[in-house]
């Protein structure tokens, strides 16, 4: 019998898993009660009821581990509201160390839990043998207890949510396929399902590893991909008692946990096995997939050397499931760009349970307020670039993904799978000249340079890594005398129209109603004040602007301007990024090299700073824009990609006579935070406005329409001195590195955390960024007169602290 659905919901949920049924329980939370769930067949069918249910709270990111601490609170209490228990069991969880790169790294992360509000402690090997006596704890320098995580049954947990949504006025309706939805312009307004069609106001992707295929249907990008996932369970071992705590062994890659008497013991490994390349089979419900023995084998082998015990009991099953994963391991959460009430919430990389209370929480804040209740841009799906969504990138990719998680996470770590996707025009030119390559957004981008002789190859440390000189070298260069940046990654918009000043006006904080030529440094904000981009806009004519941020921002900057163009207004945006390479020149000589090359008058008078002309380098017409990103006098060239390598080649010509040094994205990093140049997504967000980041000056409050997020930022100064605000910090110990999230202590108590680090090589010592907070204001006198320290792996370092740069806070060597 076909199943009774309504005809029209304000809210319509795809997939039954706990993340739908979670967005669902809390829609109804919030008033919403018109909400309808489609499930193909069960519930829990696809990924939920095979997860292994752990609950630890510890992640990467103060939100991130938000959502997993209101997550365990929101499954401890369920069963109270629901009568359905969820089977959560607070058993604590406890995570080894055995060898010292890796003891560094937690204890970098547990100092950081402090200050994130999650309990947790280092014990020794013998305190890891009491709390865990069936491990072998020979090879163990230390164990970190988190007493407050857990595990939970994901079936049952899935199933109280469900009953809660149901209570709150939902309807959950499984044995229905949703085969489409429909568009009306750019706005989803109807699903088409097997059992007829919903008419809805807002439509959510919750269908798991079936995201991508789905959300392709309505030509949204969801870039994820399956792989086989997998844990053994022994029959009966002795010791094995449900309290003992999750045991997390990333040298071995595998974590164990107690399953009714047995012994599970799971697995992510460093190159994983894709599967549903061709897609998911139809009749895919409650299935698992035969494992491959002879893969998994020599990971089962050293992971079972933890456990000795086990090799004296037989194996119950070894379980093969599919999880989808993502491209950089983070989630896919909120609003699809370029469609309008369409959601997404999934690619949760086998994190699914322990985060589904808070993604749950996230998306119903989102859909009924029209945004999150935290930033969460390293989850939001307007992050994704369009390659990403290319079948064989994502194959490729997930091969490493999966196991991300469970190695080591070195400073300036890099992807090695799926590379090479976007090339700069002078790839070949800076690898010849030493370059050793990171990616960003797909780029290959010369992160630093090696001198002749070196290979250009990462080798990891949390120490000084192996090009810790050459990027001084590179640092030195650009103070001391000229650099050159290949910065063509970074993303262009053309912005074109007789409106195009009043759009790009609204949405920017400051005034870009200037004169052709100027560049106008601004912020983009959200309603509540909070910086959504940090970008330059350079005014080319009367109806033309040239927008440029970071390549990583790409598709939410593109996104943002578009979706704040009225639909009667005469302005349109292109995207230009591969039109114009562009090439950094920065540094106190950058003016005479320059000069050599071009008639142009470059000196202060003629050529200002925050201008854009037109200048000639031998037969090329290039565009010249005086800015910077590094605190130093220099020139942004634009150039047609067709100019670019002959440009370059007369830059490189010239430069030898003024010693230039080829410079990369680390160096360019370590002078901007000399600087206390701020980062978009490090430094300042959507949850952070330019009051409190020190951006106040980039605000044009006199602005005759205003500006979005104006109100908010005039009640924030009515308050006066902000207790929230951005610093800067350098630590009096030359030698301890930073790199960013370490605890900033303020007279003996725990202050905020470090947003953005790197060594300051001019400075002479590890430099950082990171918001205090104090309820009478943050000022410089109770600065200069509190006791500050920064926790770096456990140790307490002093450190200066300072509102203004604390390089050429004047900015004198700039404006010459």
């Amino acid at each position: 019998m076909t199943p009774s659905i309504p005809r029209r919901a304000k809210v319509v949920i795809v997939g039954g898993g706990v993340i739908g049924c979670s967005i669902a329980y809390h829609l109804t939370k919030l008033g919403w009660q018109d909400v309808v769930l489609l499930e193909r067949k069960q519930l829990t069918c696809g990924t939920t009821w095979h997860a292994a249910g752990l609950l630890t709270t510890l992640r990467s990111t103060e939100n991130a581990t938000k959502l997993a601490k209101y997550t365990q609170d929101l499954y401890a209490k369920l069963e109270e509201e629901t009568g359905l228990s969820t089977g959560i069991m607070r058993v604590g969880s406890l995570q080894i160390a055995s060898d010292y790169e890796r003891l560094e790294e937690m204890r970098r992360g547990c100092a950081m839990a402090g200050i994130f509000g999650v309990e947790s402690r280092e014990v020794t090997p013998a305190q890891v043998q009491e709390l865990w006596p069936l491990a072998d704890v020979s090879d163990i320098l230390a164990g970190f207890y988190f007493p407050t995580d857990g595990r939970t049954n994901p079936t049952d947990t899935t199933m109280s949510l469900a009953k809660g949504a149901r209570m709150g006025g939902a309807k959950i309706v499984e044995g229905v396929k949703v085969l489409d939805v429909v568009k009306r312009g750019d706005r989803v307004v109807a699903v088409t399902t097997d059992a007829g069609d919903i008419e809805a106001d807002y439509v959510v992707n919750c269908t798991g590893m079936w995201a991508r295929e789905f959300g392709l249907r309505a030509g949204v990008n969801i870039p994820l991909q399956a792989a086989e996932h997998y844990y053994l369970i022994t029959e009966s071992l002795e010791g094995m008692h449900a309290n003992l705590p999750i045991l997390r062994d990333p040298g071995n890659v595998a974590y164990y946990r107690e399953e009714t008497g047995k012994l599970m013991l799971g697995l992510f490994e460093p190159v994983a096995a894709v599967w549903g390349e061709k897609g998911i089979p139809e009749e895919f419900c409650f299935d698992e997939l035969p494992p491959d023995w002879e893969r998994v084998t020599p990971y089962l082998e050293k992971a079972m050397s933890r456990v000795p015990s086990m090799t004296n009991v037989g194996v119950r099953i070894l379980f093969n499931g599919p999880e989808s994963f993502t491209p950089d391991h983070n989630y896919l959460m909120g609003r699809a760009p370029g469609l309008q009430n369409y959601y997404v919430a999934a690619g949760f990389n086998s994190l699914g349970i322990l985060s589904g209370g808070g993604a749950g929480m996230v998306l119903a804040h989102w859909i009924v307020n029209g945004h999150p209740p935290m930033d969460v841009f390293d989850s939001d799906i307007r992050r994704v670039h369009d390659f990403q969504g290319n079948a064989k990138y994502l194959q490729d990719r997930t091969v490493e993904s999966l196991g991300i998680g469970y190695q080591h996470h070195w400073p300036f770590r890099q992807w090695e799978t799926a590379r090479d996707v976007k090339k700069l025009v002078l790839h070949d030119r800076v690898a010849a000249a030493g370059a050793c390559f990171g990616e960003s957004a797909g780029w290959e981008r010369p992160n630093w340079y090696a001198p002749a002789g070196v290979r250009p190859q990462y080798e990891y440390t949390f120490k000084r890594q192996n090009w810790f000189e050459y990027n001084a070298q590179e640092h030195r260069a650009v103070r001391e005398k000229v650099g050159l940046f290949e910065q063509s990654s970074f993303s262009k918009f053309l912005v074109q129209g007789k409106d195009a000043e009043k759009v790009l006006n609204k949405i920017s904080a400051n005034n870009v109603a200037v004169i052709a030529g100027k560049a106008v440094y601004t912020q983009f904000l959200n309603e509540r004040g909070g910086i959504e981009a940090d970008l330059t806009i350079t005014r080319l004519g009367a109806e033309e602007y040239l927008v440029v941020t970071a390549a990583f921002t790409h598709s939410h900057v593109l996104a943002w301007i578009r979706e704040h163009i009225p639909d009667n207004a005469h302005c349109s945006i292109a995207d230009i990024t591969g039109a114009y390479g562009m090439l950094n020149l920065q540094g106190p000589l950058s003016r005479d090299l320059l000069s050599k090359l071009t008639d142009s008058d470059l000196s202060l008078e003629a050529f200002p700073f925050g201008t854009m002309q037109d200048i000639e380098i031998g037969y090329q017409k290039i565009k010249a824009l005086r800015i910077t990103y590094v605190g130093e006098l220099g020139w942004e060239l634009y150039v047609p990609t067709e100019y670019l390598l002959p440009v370059y080649d007369k830059l490189i010509d010239a430069g030898q006579a003024f010693e230039l040094k080829h410079c990369g994205y680390h160096a360019l990093n370590s002078l901007r935070i000399e600087k206390a140049y701020r980062e978009w997504a490090h430094d300042i967000g959507a949850d952070d406005t330019p009051i409190e980041a020190g951006l106040g000056f980039a605000c044009d409050f006199k602005k005759a329409e205003g500006f979005v997020g104006r109100e908010a930022l005039l009640r924030q100064k009515e308050l006066g001195v902000p207790s929230k605000r951005l610093v800067q910090f350098l630590l009096k110990d030359p030698e301890p590195l930073l790199y960013h999230a370490e605890p900033i202590v303020v007279n003996g108590e725990a202050n905020g955390f470090t947003s953005s680090a790197m060594y300051g090589h001019t400075l002479g010592g590890s430099v950082a960024m990171g918001y205090l907070y104090r309820q009478d204001g943050v000022t410089q006198d109770w600065l200069d007169s509190a006791d500050i320290k920064i926790n770096v792996a456990g140790q307490l370092v002093s450190a200066t602290a300072s509102l203004k740069p604390l390089y050429d806070p004047s900015s004198s060597r700039i404006r010459v």
